[in-house]
């Protein structure tokens, strides 16, 4: 079991590498290496800016941890967690939780929170200790662990609706259509499946500042952050979708809080659509006005 001085770094593969989370957790758990000795680091080389880790700003203290007679060597300041797999180490207290709860885990191991992976290992920390806890909806840990997986779980959702694909062609003058997203979480790869299914036949990519992804046809591939000068800009078929928005707008249906709770202003930018909200917003006021002063009856009821 590590000392109370000792310190150990995780160096994980990304910002949203929880197959790299579950994998170290699994053997940390075994050694008995208790939270606030283990600090999560990651190396998004996708990514254009790197994320801040300030929080855990001592992460890297040189140490040794030393568990069931097997010693890990923080001098290197990290550990992966394929080096931690290969640690001989002996039979532990196995955690067991629900498919569900693990589907939580991932989700919010994908927020932008810097403390998401160590919140998620100290709740299994705490429940290998207390297996009761898998069923207590109301503990704290977990509780701020499903408050991150709601977030990302929602941001999953807008991605799925507000990605906006345009014609383009690609370096070989291919056709492909492109698109510029700027989530808030992670979930670029935790989002990317829902278009490769919808959007099988066509060749897409997707740029976001921290990473962007490209369909092929036959596979994902990942590549660096982009920006939003280098994403596509608007083209004729644009307009006709603009035209038919337009057209289908129906003023007597507007619920202003509940058309912002679904699209936050912080989409509008990159949203076509959303130039002619104001303009339509204002003329459904209007017209609505329009109606009530021509029956005073219904004013009144």
């Amino acid at each position: 079991m590590p000392a109370e001085n000792d310190s150990l770094t995780v160096m994980l593969e990304a910002p949203d590498d929880f197959a790299g989370f579950r994998q170290a957790a699994r053997v940390l758990l075994a050694l008995g290496a208790a939270p606030e000795v283990v600090h999560w680091r990651w190396s998004d080389e996708l990514a254009t800016q790197a994320e801040d880790g300030d929080l855990f700003a001592d992460a890297a203290a040189a140490g040794a941890v030393a568990a069931n007679g097997v010693t890990i060597d923080a001098a290197a300041r990290a550990i992966t967690p394929d080096a931690l797999d290969r640690l001989a180490i002996g039979p532990g207290q196995p955690v067991h939780i629900r498919k569900p709860q693990l589907a939580v885990l991932r989700n919010a191991c994908c927020h932008r929170n810097p403390g998401r992976f160590m919140l998620c290992y100290r709740w299994l920390w705490r429940l290998q200790a207390m297996p009761s806890l898998a069923g207590d909806a109301l503990d704290a840990d977990w509780r701020d662990i499903e408050r991150l997986a709601h977030a990302v779980r929602r941001e999953i959702h807008k991605m799925h609706a507000f990605v906006r694909f345009r014609p383009a062609q690609d370096e070989n003058g291919n056709p492909m259509h492109v698109a510029w997203f700027e989530p808030e979480h992670h979930i670029v790869r935790a989002a990317s499946g829902f278009f490769m299914e919808r959007f099988s036949n066509m060749r897409w990519a997707i740029l976001t500042p921290d990473c962007s992804v490209l369909w092929d046809q036959e596979c994902l591939q990942w590549g660096p952050g982009a920006s939003a000068a280098q994403a596509p800009g608007p083209d004729a078929g644009e307009a006709l979708w603009l035209a038919y928005y337009q057209s289908t707008f129906n003023p007597a249906r507007l619920k202003e809080q509940a058309m912002l709770r679904e699209m936050p202003r912080r989409y509008w930018k990159n949203l076509p659509e959303t130039q002619l909200i104001s303009g339509l917003v204002a003329g459904a006021r209007s017209r609505t006005g329009d109606m009530l002063a021509a029956q005073p009856g219904a004013q009144r009821a």
